[in-house]
């Protein structure tokens, strides 16, 4: 695996990659890689020729008094990790590539950034949809590779690329979770052995949330609420949201009638986690064919 830092050696390997005829696949990262990540990677290796990971702590998805100076960074680390999952090139470029002196063009997606975590981090998608516009005209994939933990971001993605044209198609991947559960979050690592068990909260009142709706409730207040039951047990745990909306839309939901994220975020000491599940309603016995 290579590593450059300039859009300029990218953009040139990324050429010849595409004149042998590869598919260029693309798994955006901001570092600090586990396993989650290098399943996008190891995603991408099976669907694509040629598969370039980027690495950038972007400031501009970062508010006031956020983690941005202290957010984890292993350059090294995030090579082994890269390579061993797979990847062709990493891609890690200084903030001046990315934003150099006198940038002052930013991509805004309406609607979809209004409720969940934008509501709390109002600046956050704007960041998020610029650098991964930018990141996408730089690479220029023909396939991009994106967690569902960050479900709202993955929407946010999705409906950019659609409106304004960029021939990338955008691929889901599953969560990945560690054994007890936690999802995996590059973020996992601020906390504490105590902060670490509480944070099991989050996967927890999921899983408590799904056991219902499996037995058949379908009411959003009762899901919710066994959600914060789990959250509010613990003092350690400071909920941001538990909220039900339209898996597509993010529209807030009043019952289950179509697929519905179960979203939930919440500070654990003073570190922020997110999770979230698709609540899929069967369908009806009289929608299927005899």
């Amino acid at each position: 695996m290579e590593l450059v830092h300039t859009t300029a050696e990218l953009r040139s390997r990324v050429c010849a990659a595409r004149s042998r005829g590869e598919i260029i696949g693309v798994a955006p990262t901001m570092g600090a890689l586990h396993a989650g990540h290098q399943s996008l990677i190891r995603r991408a290796r099976e669907e694509c020729g040629f598969v370039v990971v980027t690495l950038f702590v972007n400031p501009t998805q970062f508010g006031p008094n956020e983690d941005l100076s202290r957010y984890p960074r292993d350059l090294d680390g995030d090579a082994r990790a890269s390579a061993s999952a797979g990847a062709d090139l990493l891609f890690a470029p200084p903030p001046e590539e990315v934003y150099p002196p006198g940038y002052a063009t930013a991509v805004t997606v309406e609607g979809l950034t209004a409720g969940l975590c934008g509501r709390s981090r109002p600046t956050h998608f704007r960041g998020v949809a610029t650098v991964v516009a930018k990141l996408f005209n730089m690479v220029q994939p023909d396939r991009a590779y994106f967690g569902e933990k960050d479900y709202q971001q993955l929407q946010v993605i999705r409906r950019m690329a659609r409106d304004l044209d960029f021939p990338v198609e955008i691929v889901p991947c599953p969560i990945v979770r560690e054994p007890d559960g936690l999802a995996m979050s590059s973020r996992n690592r601020y906390l504490s052995p105590e902060e670490r068990q509480a944070a099991l909260g989050l996967s927890q009142g999921l899983g408590a949330a799904e056991a219902l709706f499996e037995q058949g409730e379908r009411d959003a207040a009762a899901l919710m609420g066994a959600v914060r039951a789990v959250l509010e047990a613990d003092s350690l745990v400071r909920m941001d949201y538990v909220e039900l909306v339209d898996a597509d839309s993010l529209a807030p939901q009043e019952r289950v009638e179509a697929p519905a994220l179960l979203a939930v975020a919440a500070h654990v000491g003073a570190t922020r986690l997110i999770d979230n599940t698709v609540l899929r309603p069967a369908p009806e016995s009289g929608d299927l064919e005899p």
